[in-house]
């Protein structure tokens, strides 16, 4: 498929009935990493990546100095989680990528973060080169691997339950008392 860009479009070959005349669609990018507009953008897109990683470090900065059995990343992401929560709650902390403008569309480190979730699969391209490259040891324990993913499956499954479960009889006695 051969793609054509054109300021902040993609230029498709047209594959609806309703496209334009000269056989191509146009798609506009979202505000973010695939299209950058003016400065401010850039500088936003920036401040909201360097956030997002300072809170990935100062996690794993944590988890390794206090030998936490937890990830760091994690850690960060309830550290960036408390940010955006006191964030709603104080005025003096919208500042920076934190700001969030109700009279415009965009919201800084949240617009970021949807980028990057929506290209989210990229991110598994090197863990896929690694399985790859490492056939080998694959091959050789490929059973015991795949019994352990069946098993973290099932238990994953069984806790997901066992919450739902507890949670809605808790919400049903909260709903209940007058």
């Amino acid at each position: 498929m051969q793609q054509a860009f054109k300021g902040r479009e993609l230029i498709l070959p047209a594959t609806r009935p309703d496209a334009e005349p000269s056989g191509r669609s146009h798609v506009n990018f979202p505000s973010g990493l695939a299209a950058i507009g003016g400065a401010s953008d850039r500088s936003t897109m920036i401040a909201s990546l360097s956030l997002i990683l300072l809170c990935q470090l100062i996690g794993e900065a944590v988890v390794r100095s206090v030998a936490l059995p937890l990830p760091g990343p994690v850690l960060g992401l309830a550290l960036l989680l408390g940010l955006l929560l006191l964030r709603d709650r104080s005025k003096w902390l919208a500042i920076g990528p934190l700001v969030r403008d109700p009279t415009s569309a965009k919201d800084g480190v949240e617009d970021v973060s949807r980028v990057l979730l929506a290209n989210l699969s990229l991110l598994f391209v090197p863990a896929g080169v690694g399985v790859v490259q490492r056939l080998d040891l694959i091959a050789a324990h490929g059973l015991a691997i795949a019994a352990v993913l069946l098993l973290s499956v099932v238990i994953t499954l069984l806790a997901t339950v066992a919450v739902f479960v507890a949670t809605s009889r808790w919400l049903a006695r909260g709903r209940a008392k007058p």
